[in-house]
């Protein structure tokens, strides 16, 4: 009987940790952000399990894939903007790795306050896939001109010729 726990439960685990234990300190003084606003990030992307028709796959399981995001932000306010997502996805296997796919990510930014933020987005791949993605995203750290966030994809992926699939992942990277 093949065990159930997997290293990636351990990602879980510190996003929950990170999500729901962390606080901003107060600061006597904050300048209010003028609308438009216009901001960039990086990160990287762990697929931790995709399930479809053929069952769970873990990341890890004879292959390591990761994504390296990149995309801009446009707040029209607080509580609404537009983001422009790149994501570059590498796949290392038996010894070599190679950039097996790109994915275009166009979506609605939804401010949920206290640093949280929905994105929902639509999703074109290279591979011919398709689909849409949901992204709970969080800032765990905030500096004077740029912060740290952590986030969790779950994404739905159709076309292709390929059975439908949903998976999900964690995300961190600095947003500036």
């Amino acid at each position: 009987m093949k065990s159930i726990f997997k290293p990636t439960y351990l990602l879980f685990v510190l996003l929950g940790y990170l999500l729901f234990n962390t606080h901003q300190p107060a600061c006597a003084q904050q300048a209010t952000p003028v609308y438009p606003r216009i901001t960039g990030y990086v990160g990287i992307l762990h697929p931790i399990v995709t399930a479809g028709d053929g069952g769970a796959h873990f990341n890890f399981d004879g292959a390591y894939v990761a994504g390296l995001p990149t995309g801009i932000n446009i707040w029209k306010s607080s509580s609404i903007g537009f983001s422009l997502e790149v994501v570059p996805f590498i796949r290392a296997a038996d010894g070599t790795s190679k950039m097996n796919n790109l994915l275009f990510h166009p979506g609605v930014l939804i401010g949920l306050g206290n640093g949280f933020t929905l994105a929902q987005r639509a999703a074109f791949e290279t591979s011919g896939r398709y689909g849409v993605t949901a992204v709970l995203n969080k800032v765990v750290l905030k500096k004077k001109d740029h912060s740290y966030f952590i986030a969790l994809p779950v994404n739905a992926r159709f076309g292709n010729e390929k059975p439908s699939t949903v998976g999900i992942g964690f995300q961190f990277g600095i947003a500036f």
